[in-house]
């Protein structure tokens, strides 16, 4: 179904191939655009940017702030990623989990 096309870089102008194998992938994860760079360009940006492939985000950015509150349902102390109003209950980890699989 998907052939092998060769392709220009947008950064060093160099010819790569993206391979059917590549394709496929990409057209399982749904993505719709074909890669503009080379695989050794995309992995120049990846590590300039910092991004280091894991869920939580960028290698080179500060930590999230986080801002203590006490839990809502059993009352433990705990850190969230937002400055509570007060006016909406605040869950810890667990509390948060246990409400989220009703």
């Amino acid at each position: 179904m998907y052939q092998d096309k060769v392709k220009v870089c947008k950064e060093c102008n160099q010819e790569f191939t993206f391979t059917a194998s590549e394709q496929e992938f990409f057209a399982s994860k749904g993505f719709t655009n074909e890669p503009g760079r080379c695989p050794s360009c995309r992995a120049a940006r990846k590590e300039k940017s910092g991004f280091n492939g894991n869920r939580g985000g960028f290698n080179g950015r500060s930590e999230r702030q986080m801002y203590p509150a006490v839990c809502s349902s059993c009352g433990a102390n705990t850190m969230v990623p937002f400055q509570p109003s007060g006016d909406k209950p605040v869950y810890c980890r667990d509390c948060f989990q246990s409400r989220r699989s009703y």
